[in-house]
Order: C-alpha cells, then sequence, then structure tokens
C-alpha cells in the first residue's frame, strides 16, 4: 500500500511540473495606430506629446528601435494580415495608380490592388483555427464588401470604421452615443470583447483610425496642450489630442487586463502602420502643412525613407520580455503572422509562403541573431504630395545590419546608407564604398526574381495638362485610373 502511494504521489508530482513547464495559450492583443510617426511618442523621443500609458508600456516590455511597415496603411494592413510582402498580394499602395498623375513620369506604375485577395489566408484564420477566439475593432482597409469584409477573413466578431472622428458610421451598423470620439468607440468594443472571452485565449486587432487625418480631437484634450511650448518639430495641440485619445486606449486596456488578472498571460503589442506626416518641409517636397516631424528620421509617410517606414514598435510579453528593454534587430511586417502563430502554436496557412520570420528569439532575448540576412521592400509605383512634387517615386530598397540600400528605378540611382552612423540619411554612400553597393544590390535583384516582383514599365511623360481629364472620370478604386487628388499627402 504504501509503495502504491509513493507512485501515485510521484506521479502527481511529475504532472504537477509538466503542467507547469506547459503554460496555457497565451492571449495576444495587436493594437495599431494609424499614421503615428516614430518620434510621436515620449518613449520614442516626444517632448511635447503625451503618452503615458504607452511609456509605461515600453517600461514594462521591449521596444524595437528598427521595425519597419510600409509607406502608407493599405499594403501594411496587407502585410500583416498575410505574412507576405507586395508583390505575392499585389498591394503596393492605396486605391488605384490613377490617384496621381504618373503620366507625367518616364514609368507607368505596376497596376495595385485594393482588396485583399480571396485566396490569401490571414493571420485571423490561423489563430482561430489553433482555438483563439478572434476579435477586430477599427481599420481594416482591405475590403469592406461581403467577401473581403473581416468577418468573413477569420474574425469572429468585427466592427469596421474609419474617415471620422465624431459622427463615424460603422460597417457593420452598431449603436454609437451621440459625440462619442471613435478612439474611445473602438476601445469600448475592443474592452468588452476582452471580458467576454476573459476564459478562453483570445486574439484582438484594434486598428485605431487615429491619428489619421482630418485632424479632430476631444476639446477638453486639446485644451491641454494649447499653451505647451513646441518641442523637436511637435507643436500642434489637436494632433497632440488625437495621440492622447490612442494613448487613453492603450491604458484602458491595460487596466482591463490587470482588473481581470489576464495580464500576466497576455502578449500586447503596440504599433503604427507607416511613418507620421510631416518631414515634407525638411524634405524640399512642402511648403508648408506639416502636422508633425519624424526628425531625426529622414521625409514622412508616403517615402520610403526611414521617416516614412520605421515606426514605435513595442512588446510587452511577461515571463519572456524583461523590462525595459531595447531590440535593434531589423523587423519588418512580414515578421508578424510568423511570430503570432508561434506564440499561439498555429499552423502556418498550407500553401501560403510566409516572408518574414518569428521575432520570439529576439522577444526573449534582444541580442539574438534571426535566420535571414536582409528585408526587402518594393514600391513600383508614385505617391504625390502636391503641385507636382513627389513623396516617392518607384524605388526598392533592402536592408542588412545597418546598411540599407535604395534603388530608384525611373533613372537606377542607388543610394546606400549606414543608418548606425546616419539615421537621418543624409550622406550617399554608393559612389563612396561600391562594393558594399554592389553587394547589397545583388541581394535585392537576387530577391526580386525569387519572389517575381513586377517592376513599372516605360512611360512617354505628358505635361501634367493633358492629363487633368481622368480627373472627372475615375473612382479610385482597384486597377483603373483612380480620381487624382490634389493634395493627397494623407494617403
Amino acid at each position: 500500500m504504501n509503495r502504491r502511494l509513493a507512485a501515485l504521489l510521484s506521479f502527481f508530482a511529475l504532472s504537477c511540473l509538466a503542467s507547469a513547464a506547459t503554460p496555457e495559450k497565451p492571449n495576444i492583443i495587436f493594437i495599431m495606430a494609424d499614421d503615428l510617426g516614430y518620434t510621436d511618442v515620449g518613449t520614442f523621443g516626444s517632448k511635447y506629446y503625451e503618452t503615458p500609458n504607452i511609456d509605461k508600456l515600453a517600461s514594462q516590455g521591449m521596444k524595437l528601435t528598427s521595425h519597419h511597415h510600409c509607406q502608407n496603411c493599405q499594403p501594411t494592413r496587407a502585410a500583416l494580415m498575410t505574412g507576405q510582402y507586395g508583390p505575392r498580394t499585389g498591394v503596393y499602395t492605396v486605391g488605384g495608380i490613377g490617384r496621381f498623375e504618373w503620366e507625367t513620369r518616364p514609368l507607368r506604375p505596376v497596376d495595385n490592388v485594393d482588396s485583399l485577395p480571396l485566396d490569401k489566408k490571414t493571420v485571423a484564420q490561423a489563430m482561430k483555427a489553433a482555438g483563439y477566439a478572434t476579435g477586430l475593432f477599427g481599420k481594416w482597409h482591405l475590403g469592406e464588401d461581403k467577401e473581403h469584409h473581416p468577418a468573413a477573413r477569420g474574425f469572429d466578431e468585427a466592427i469596421v470604421s474609419a474617415g471620422k472622428h465624431f459622427d463615424f458610421k460603422t460597417n457593420p451598423k452598431a449603436d454609437v452615443p451621440e459625440g462619442r470620439y471613435l478612439a474611445d468607440f473602438l476601445t469600448d468594443k475592443a474592452v468588452d470583447f476582452i471580458q467576454r472571452h476573459k476564459a478562453e485565449p483570445f486574439f484582438l486587432y484594434l486598428p485605431h483610425f487615429g491619428v489619421h487625418s482630418p485632424h479632430q480631437a476631444k476639446e477638453e484634450l486639446i485644451a491641454r496642450f494649447k499653451d505647451k511650448a513646441p518641442a523637436g518639430g511637435h507643436k500642434n495641440p489637436t494632433y497632440a489630442a488625437m495621440i492622447a485619445s490612442v494613448d487613453e486606449s492603450v491604458g484602458r486596456v491595460m487596466a482591463t487586463l490587470e482588473e481581470l488578472k489576464l495580464a500576466e498571460n497576455t502578449v500586447l503589442i503596440f504599433t503604427s502602420d507607416n511613418g507620421g506626416v510631416g518631414g515634407y518641409e525638411r524634405e524640399g517636397v512642402k511648403k508648408g502643412g506639416d502636422i508633425t516631424d519624424n526628425a531625426p528620421l529622414r521625409s514622412g509617410k508616403g517615402s520610403l525613407y526611414e521617416g516614412g517606414t520605421r515606426v514605435p514598435f513595442i512588446v510587452r510579453w511577461p515571463g519572456v520580455t524583461k523590462a525595459g528593454t531595447t531590440c535593434d534587430v531589423p523587423t519588418i511586417h512580414v515578421d508578424v503572422f510568423p511570430t503570432l502563430a508561434e506564440i499561439g502554436k498555429a499552423a502556418a496557412p498550407e500553401g501560403q509562403p510566409l516572408d518574414g520570420e518569428s521575432l520570439v528569439p529576439v522577444f526573449r532575448d534582444p541580442a539574438a541573431s534571426l535566420k535571414r540576412e536582409a528585408i526587402y521592400q518594393h514600391f513600383p509605383g508614385y505617391l504625390g504630395a502636391g503641385a507636382g512634387t513627389w513623396r516617392t517615386t518607384p524605388v526598392g530598397l533592402v536592408q542588412s545590419g545597418e546598411w540599407k540600400l535604395m534603388e530608384f528605378f525611373e533613372d537606377s540611382r542607388l543610394e546606400l546608407y549606414n543608418l548606425k552612423q546616419d539615421i537621418g540619411e543624409q550622406k550617399n554612400l554608393a559612389t563612396e564604398m561600391p562594393d558594399k553597393a554592389k553587394e547589397l544590390h545583388a541581394k535585392m535583384l537576387a530577391w526580386r526574381e525569387a519572389i517575381k516582383a513586377p517592376m513599372p514599365t516605360p512611360n512617354t511623360p505628358k505635361s501634367a495638362s493633358s492629363t487633368a481629364e481622368p480627373e472627372k472620370k475615375g473612382k479610385g478604386k482597384g486597377k483603373g485610373k483612380g480620381k487624382k487628388k490634389k493634395n493627397a499627402a494623407d494617403e
């Protein structure tokens, strides 16, 4: 009897140890701001904007200081959802190629896809198959008809809204309290989702429309910044108030996790979809109108210089990320899908290659190395800034460690920067270091061939006046000549 009792106790003890060594699947919350620049939060450098909750999150987790998304929002969202670069999804920018007068330039852009192709599986579908409850509240921007709506792409619950911060509409239609601010409404839905799914693993995607134009904010928050002294190019009280609302959202989510005792088993990530709307005056592409400044980074949204693609990225994973740490390893949007899949023990979609790499190793150890040699961007189009100026012309880039090479397709010009020594990309080293430029260019060409990246084709430039007529005809969607905007720097 004593032997049997001892054996049972031993088995029970081993079972307990095994259970302790195999924690339950963590919840995952991915919060993304819209158009929030790299230095638009306190922990990434702002001395004017106030982000106490985001700063607290960073103090409790890890900051990725060299994380990159696309130059504007739609391609970033496609890459996050699919784990694939633009050449595989066809999503390179927002809307059709006719939004800007490419006819005046020497290249015809590659046609753009503006709804996520239905043959692409999303990270939400992978998480759902792994047993997660899935929810999205905010800006989807990958198609809102019945087939493309997030409710048909792996999200159990999905309410989409963007375009206005007050008096907004939702898809599907939801009851919205009169005068409610969009960021607050989306956070209401997110908190409710957490509360209802606290007893099971959940994946919550909270893509805010803030701080995208139109620049609208709550009056009491605007008043907080009206008399505050500008700092580092940050000076707009309304924009500061919009950032404060996004920060309030992060704080409410964090407080909810604490109240429900879920914080220790939740991976919480905060980021932005692209760079901030600023830096254009310094770049010489606009005479005024910058809402923020991404300094020391060059340029802003719509550019593939660092100000347009480098974004704040913070992850808090209790027991895995060490509090207050930073990681300088270059990372990119396509890494998010494999990262979340590993965290949630979800299978990769069959027949859909994932272009990124799981970031779990660097979450555990910021000094760890990833397997790949480089990250890439491919933009075969144009993004205007109004009055015949351009935030970018067709360009591709490769970044390997501290080295970044850009190839501008109109004239095959190469620009080489050492981002560790020159984060502002002021000194082009392509002529001074031809061997390094050749080495990185070879990597880019090999990647472009492997991924079958389409290139823009030759065009005989026309004068701006001769391209004005299509403005009256285009509808701005799909692959056609979308309606041109006189000043479209917001996208």
